[in-house]
């Protein structure tokens, strides 16, 4: 069987160490960032559902405009059946007949006023969702005003630390092979409960340097010996001295 090495308690701390640096460099990097990443996500999705909603009414235009175009044709083929009945009336040969032609004229009338009153009710629905198309239309140019300057400034802060953003985010694959699988897990579950990812931390002035809670000095005594993992016990953090923390430098 190969050799596995075993490392000690105090190269698991500084490999903790190194990869909490590490990763506070990638957290400074992202709060330059600030909520703008957020802020475009949110516009993007705003304005998809903005120009979801002109497709949608300029659809509605599109069903409106044609029904009206059946109507008008319904209104031509009825005045055409009415000039057809007239025609006929000529020809009637008893008040039976004339009354069964004046029938089918004011059928024919009737449906020409309906379908007129159709399309001037339609017309107004028009005029309605084209008031609204021009609203969406106008809320889609300014959220894209906005969205493109938002835009342009995370462009600039992404042009401005790419290089360093890329450099840390190496060293941090790096960093996490050497930390021990178990404590790699606690790390990060630390690091997620706490905003300002801090999950490593070293004793400053006789207190965490997380949660700044005394820490006695019989356990800042066991801190420094590096014979185990120290856990602050009213944050979770992981402790270090101060001493094994400042020697650890990223570049």
């Amino acid at each position: 069987m190969p050799n596995v090495k075993e490392f000690s308690v105090e190269e698991k701390l500084s490999s903790l160490v190194t990869l909490q640096k590490i990763e506070s460099k990638l957290d400074e990097i992202h709060i330059l960032k600030g909520e703008l990443p957020m802020e475009v996500a949110d516009l993007e999705d705003e304005i998809t559902g903005l120009h979801a909603r002109q497709t949608r009414i300029e659809e509605e235009i599109n069903g409106v405009t044609e029904f009206i175009e059946q109507r008008k044709t319904a209104i031509k083929e009825a005045e055409a059946q009415v000039k057809k009945y007239e025609k006929q009336s000529a020809n009637v040969k008893n008040n039976r007949e004339f009354e069964a032609i004046n029938k089918e004229v004011e059928m024919q009338q009737l449906e020409v006023k309906l379908a007129e009153k159709h399309i001037k009710d339609a017309t107004e629905e028009i005029a309605e969702k084209a008031v609204l198309l021009e609203k969406a239309k106008k809320n889609s140019a300014v959220k894209e005003g906005v969205l493109a300057t938002k835009k342009g400034e995370l462009e600039k802060i992404i042009a401005a630390n790419e290089k360093e953003e890329k450099h840390f985010n190496k060293l941090s694959v790096e960093a996490k092979q050497h930390v021990d699988s178990r404590l790699l897990a606690s790390y990060e579950k630390i690091r997620k409960s706490y905003r300002n990812g801090l999950a490593v931390v070293p004793v400053e002035r006789d207190a965490c340097g997380g949660c700044f809670n005394a820490i006695p000095p019989q356990k800042q005594s066991e801190i420094k010996q590096h014979k185990k993992i120290m856990i602050c016990e009213n944050c979770g953090r992981i402790l270090v001295d101060e001493e094994l923390s400042t020697n650890v430098v990223i570049k």
